[in-house]
């Protein structure tokens, strides 16, 4: 909340009140001493309201350099302050609420000192990868918490749609380091976790439930950086708090970056390109989606000539231009190597459902199934894609040929070949009819079939 003071002129206050009362402003007049002929204007404004209710006064005869102060309050009380408040919190029709010079301010304070970002980034990874290995969303939700890579996801978009290229040159740096320092810090928290004893040295880490969840790029995951990327933007463009959207971003991104980290470290390949293809995938759409919310809420560059005025070929620039492009083309061999698994996965989901729901199957319930992300299209992969299913049974009864019928269906759908894993959990149930009880004789967990 901002309380505006100006002065005004006595021959132009009935044009400046005509603008305040066109706004639903409300405001008190403070005649100045005899003989001045002007007056002080006080109003309250919702932050996102100043710049332009200033601009809409200097064209409607408010002199460009009257005396003005804008102070900071904590609360103020008018018949129309609430209606007002509100129309820019949720950005006013065709236009939104906050000016480029504030939205690029909001953008870089929610980035610390690249020392304390650096910091911030090694840390969150860390605890992100203690929380993937405890297998606890709790733990993985701290570390997004504390998180550093809101301001830098959110800067490259603010700086695209008002043309402050700048801008976007730093954002893309802070990312790129934040990915390399999270992923960095996971590996040296692995290994500690590792050979530390902290953890078996010799679990199966692609099996943990947290750590499978950002192996690979899939649609419910994806979302969340389609919708991290649309909250920050419409955060950033009006009051609302901009620490909400921050925690969505870090979902996006830390898990994914720690799952990298792991995965090198109990040298499972296809979990660390898994887990990368996701991270690079997430902090695109989160880009992508910012920039395409700010076009929509009507922020647009001011000036086409900005580029050339604000980028000079220096080493720097063309470090940068050099380095964007690598990436660009990492990311686009993802993509398609994304778009290939989306369609295995889903032929894979397909067949798996499929016989399951045979006569001679109707007493296993499906737990999840899992295919891994191989990269082929990316890194030339040609060996088999692992998948694996598991299932729950009470029964006690024995499945030998399972993992082979779904291997054949699969392989006659996808023309790939494939290794199938299946798993098998059993659990003990009692009837009430008759007080009997049905007890399984198995173990609770029982090995895979594989082929």
């Amino acid at each position: 909340m901002r309380l505006v003071q100006i002065r005004v002129r006595n021959e132009s206050q009935e044009s400046v009140l005509g603008v305040l009362d066109d706004a639903d402003a409300d405001y008190v007049i403070a005649d100045e001493a005899a003989g001045n002929e002007s007056s002080i204007i006080y109003f309250p404004l919702p932050d996102g309201a100043v710049d332009e209710m200033l601009d809409r006064l200097r064209s409607d005869g408010l002199e460009d350099d009257a005396f003005t102060i804008v102070t900071e309050i904590e609360t103020a009380t008018t018949p129309g302050l609430d209606e007002l408040e509100g129309r820019y919190t949720q950005g006013p029709d065709d236009e939104v609420g906050l000016s480029h010079a504030e939205l690029r301010t909001k953008a870089r304070e929610l980035t610390p000192q690249r020392s304390m970002f650096v910091l911030f980034a090694a840390v969150s990874s860390i605890v992100a990868a203690a929380g993937l290995l405890l297998n606890s969303a709790i733990v993985i939700t701290g570390a997004m918490v504390i998180s550093p890579f809101a301001g830098s996801s959110l800067s490259a978009s603010v700086g695209a749609v008002i043309g402050d290229y700048e801008s976007i040159i730093d954002s893309f740096e802070s990312q790129l380091l934040g990915l390399v320092v999270a992923i960095a810090g996971a590996v040296v928290a692995g290994f500690v976790f590792r050979w530390g004893y902290l953890v078996p040295p010799t679990i199966a880490v692609e099996n943990i439930g947290q750590v499978s969840s950002f192996s690979a790029p899939a649609v419910l995951t994806l979302t969340i950086a389609v919708f991290a990327g649309g909250a920050g933007a419409l955060a950033l463009a009006t009051d609302l708090p901009v620490s909400i959207a921050g925690v969505a971003v870090a979902a996006a991104i830390v898990p994914a970056a720690a799952a990298v980290g792991l995965g090198v470290v109990w040298r499972q390949p296809l979990l660390a390109l898994g887990a990368l293809a996701l991270l690079l995938i997430n902090v695109v759409l989160i880009n992508l989606t910012a920039y395409l919310a700010l076009w929509a809420f009507g922020y647009r560059s001011s000036s086409s000539n900005e580029l050339r005025n604000a980028v000079s070929f220096d080493r720097r620039t063309v470090a940068g231009i050099l380095g964007a492009a690598v990436v660009g083309i990492l990311i686009v061999g993802v993509l398609i190597s994304t778009y290939q698994y989306f369609i295995f996965t889903q032929t894979v989901n397909r067949n798996v459902n499929d016989v399951l729901t045979q006569s001679e199957y109707s007493r296993l319930e499906l737990e999840r199934a899992h295919a891994a992300y191989g990269g082929a299209s990316l890194v030339g992969d040609q060996r088999p894609a692992s998948i694996t299913v598991v299932v729950s049974r009470s029964s006690g009864e024995r499945y030998p040929r399972l993992s082979r019928t779904l291997q054949r269906r699969i392989v006659e759908d996808t023309n790939r070949a494939v290794t199938v894993q299946v798993r098998f959990l059993d659990y003990q149930r009692t009837d009430p009819t008759r007080n009997r009880r049905r007890v399984s004789s198995r173990p609770r967990y029982r090995g895979a079939t594989t082929v």
